[in-house]
């Protein structure tokens, strides 16, 4: 009877560690992107400490393959090719190890406390989902991630890629009498790394990104991550036809049809309360 015993309990072994490994999910692209921007600051804040000229260079040669490879995976979710949890899960080990690997003690250009944004700021952020007057709801969850560091002198307040979140607060659906669509969206909250701050915000524009349609004839095999970064997930094509922005917020086509905001629309957002860093 002992080796039965013995075999049963290897097995509840077994399964313990296979359900703990299940259940470290990997981590989103998003969460990875802001793990990347603090990992950035952080590395920037030490490059004046006492590491040695071929340490910093090592240093940034790293993080800068670990950027590409970001990249890389973000411009296969935008091609809607799967992005597998063990691509992600690798990533994520790559920037753990990264950072215990950091010089302690500098400070990140990205500290925020105390910091105030006031009334009226406006930030680029890129949609993270389609946005149909169509098909929307009231209260349905948006997210865009901010396109640009938002900067005082050389202090980053918010970093790019920090997350926006809100809701959709009315919709107008286009009708067969040519009745306009519309679609209003507030944003209530930002999470800048790992804080998350209330705030009160408004679409004031839509721009049409050039995203991977605008550069779809320009990529080859042979296309560096660089070049992607570059041109497919930095490009702008200027306002989007058909749809206007009203007083109140609101996104109104203009052609008596439906608003259709497709993923990656660059959204201008502007603060209707003060953002407080704290």
């Amino acid at each position: 009877m002992a080796p039965v015993n013995s075999f049963a309990a290897i097995a509840v072994v077994c399964v313990v560690v296979a359900t703990q490994v299940l259940a470290q999910t990997a981590p989103d692209l998003v969460t990875l992107a802001h793990r990347v921007d603090k990992a950035e600051q952080a590395s920037a804040g030490t490059s004046s400490g006492a590491a040695t000229l071929a340490d910093r260079s090592m240093r940034e040669t790293e993080l800068q393959e670990i950027k590409d490879d970001l990249t890389y995976l973000r411009v296969k979710s935008r091609r809607g090719e799967r992005v597998s949890d063990d691509e992600r899960r690798a990533l994520a080990e790559r920037l753990d190890r990264f950072e215990s690997r950091m010089p302690r003690g500098g400070a990140e250009s990205g500290d925020t406390d105390g910091a105030e944004v006031p009334v009226g700021t406006e930030l680029d952020a890129r949609l993270e989902g389609r946005l149909s007057s169509k098909d929307a709801k009231v209260e349905d969850r948006v997210e865009a991630t901010t396109a640009a560091d938002l900067l005082r002198g050389d202090r980053v307040l918010v970093p790019a890629g920090s997350l926006l979140t809100g809701q959709v607060t009315s919709v107008d659906r286009a009708s067969r009498t040519e009745r306009k669509g519309a679609v209003t969206v507030r944003f209530d909250r930002i999470r800048i790394g790992s804080d998350t701050f209330s705030l009160r915000a408004s679409v004031v524009g839509a721009l049409e990104s050039a995203g991977l349609r605008g550069e779809s004839g320009r990529i080859g095999a042979g296309a560096g991550v660089g070049a992607i970064l570059g041109g497919v997930l930095g490009g702008l094509k200027g306002a989007i036809a058909g749809i206007v922005i009203g007083g109140t917020g609101a996104v109104v086509a203009t052609e008596g049809k439906d608003v259709e905001l497709p993923s990656g629309t660059i959204l201008r957002i502007r603060l209707d309360s003060p953002l407080v860093l704290r």
